[in-house]
């Protein structure tokens, strides 16, 4: 059952017009009317619905996810090649129940490699993509089938796919011979945690999919039965702060679930310059910074939410799509998603697939300087001069979540110098996240994109470019959508990782 507490409870007032605009959406939401959310949207919300009742629709699959566990009972090493709601779900899952899986939802060939490093008899590959044509796990794919068979394995017996019903990479993974599981093709991908694309990654790590279903069952009943608490929430999230949400796992059992949440928020609301922005944070008081709300998952934010996963996974969906309805904003569909992708091919066209040498604005020690400023410092000082007095700063790193994990701490230092909301992601991985809410959501963003040397590049099979090229055009196609707006903009190249993050970090807290 979820429960709430925490002081913004006090500030809930039942008779104002914006809750009462979500207590009219709610059994509207419930009824699956696809008109909810207006005119404009009901075209997409008609096919986007299913995640309402996936408690008791998703129960289908549990005797499919028993079979395909059974089936790569010997396959103990897992990779899941997926993107944005493919892939954050399964991570929350397995952090949450202490499994092993490698996720990789990026290009950068160091972050690649890690999958690499264990025994390829016992490898399983599962492709996580709703239509195979994201170009990311399209050429993740590429990679492992060639990567396989020229360890002699066969990829039909390493490899599984799970993809809506009729879409190309299921009709061409079947015609080829691969195990495939469906996905209800009437679930987006950032509220797919309850179907195939959250499910099948959670049964081959031993976890019992039917214990999820039965917690989102219990959320839907009480949503049902006791609207109230997610009427509470949604309304919060709405007038407690015009923009920024700070998210904290800290103290929860459910680690990476305030990303999870980022993904659901952003992606859905970051439309037609309005929107909420979450931010994950480390910690009760990184969550307020900049005068973010704070929601948390276990008691020390303004609003705590207590619940089991399953109920969660719900639970923030619901929420969702009810933000939506208050702000009218469209919650399924993320136009500048698309415009991120096309803008990476534009770059690779125009450098005919091949990086050319980039020249940077000056050079300090370990670090390139793409942008205003002489001295890193210098840059980062006119970087949080130029951000808007009700803005934030991102900072966009396309490096190893892995072994560049240490630049994280940048989040926080910024936040602290700058007195602003300050978000980090990953690239690309946050372009189907909060990259939507950075081009669609409120212009008053200043942003940070930190790429760095590549110690070994991979081909990828079929393609005339290397992951280090796609990893690089991603970050510039990104920077061009950006710097269109006019937005503060700055890119700080590492010419060696680790001493570049090191003097990045120093500089930082030297401002």
């Amino acid at each position: 059952m979820i429960t709430l507490a925490g002081p913004a409870l006090s500030k809930i007032d039942r008779t104002d017009p914006i809750y009462l605009s979500l207590a009219n959406a709610h059994p509207r939401l419930a009824a699956k009317d696809a008109t909810t959310w207006g005119p404009a949207a009901a075209t997409e919300a008609a096919i986007r619905l299913n995640w309402v009742d996936l408690d008791e629709s998703s129960r289908e699959l549990l005797p499919i996810l028993d079979a395909v566990a059974a089936k790569f009972r010997d396959r103990d090493n897992l990779v899941l090649c997926g993107m944005g709601g493919s892939s954050l779900a399964p991570e929350v899952i397995a952090k949450t129940y202490d499994k092993q899986i490698f996720i990789l939802d990026s290009t950068d060939p160091d972050y690649l490699d890690h999958a690499l490093k264990g025994s390829p008899d016992k490898l399983l590959i599962i492709v996580s993509s709703k239509s195979g044509s994201t170009i990311e796990t399209a050429s993740q794919r590429a990679f492992f089938e060639a990567y396989l068979k020229s360890a002699n394995l066969d990829p039909l017996e390493h490899m599984l796919f799970v993809t809506d019903p009729g879409s190309p990479l299921d009709l061409d993974a079947k015609a080829k011979g691969f195990s495939v599981i469906n996905a209800d093709p009437k679930v987006g991908g950032r509220f797919s945690a309850l179907t195939a694309f959250g499910l099948t990654p959670a049964a081959l790590m031993g976890v019992d999919a039917s214990v999820l279903l039965d917690q989102a069952g219990d959320c839907r009943a009480q949503i049902i039965s006791e609207p109230a608490t997610v009427l509470d929430v949604a309304y919060l999230l709405i007038t407690e702060n015009k923009q920024f949400l700070g998210f904290t796992d800290l103290g929860s059992k459910f680690p990476g679930l305030s990303d999870w949440i980022e993904q659901l928020i952003a992606e859905s609301t970051g439309k037609e310059q309005t929107g909420r922005l979450p931010i994950a944070t480390e910690s009760f008081e990184e969550a307020e910074a900049g005068g973010a709300f704070s929601v948390a998952f276990a008691p020390g934010a303004q609003l705590t939410v207590i619940g089991e996963l399953g109920e969660h996974f719900l639970f923030w969906e619901w929420v969702t799509a009810l933000i939506g309805a208050a702000l009218g904003t469209d919650p399924f569909n993320q136009p500048n998603v698309t415009e991120a992708k096309e803008a990476t091919s534009a770059v690779l066209s125009e450098w005919d697939n091949k990086l050319p040498q980039l020249q940077a604005s000056s050079v300090d020690e370990d670090v390139e300087i793409f942008g205003d400023g002489n001295t890193l410092t210098a840059s980062l000082k006119n970087l949080i001069a130029t951000t808007d007095a009700e803005g934030y700063i991102a900072v966009m790193a396309y490096l190893d979540r892995r072994d560049d994990a240490a630049l994280v701490e940048l989040r926080s230092i910024l936040s602290e110098k700058s007195g602003r909301p300050v978000s980090f992601g990953w690239g690309p991985r946050f372009l189907h996240s909060t990259g939507q809410f950075h081009k669609g959501g409120q212009q008053n963003g200043s942003f940070l994109q930190i790429t760095g040397s590549i110690k070994k590049d991979f081909a990828i099979p079929g393609r005339e470019f290397s992951f280090g090229t796609l990893l690089i055009a991603q970050a510039l196609g990104d920077s061009r959508a950006l710097g269109a707006r006019k937005y503060p903009l700055l890119r700080l190249n590492l010419l060696e990782r680790s001493a570049g993050i090191s003097q990045l970090l120093k500089a930082a807290k030297a401002l």
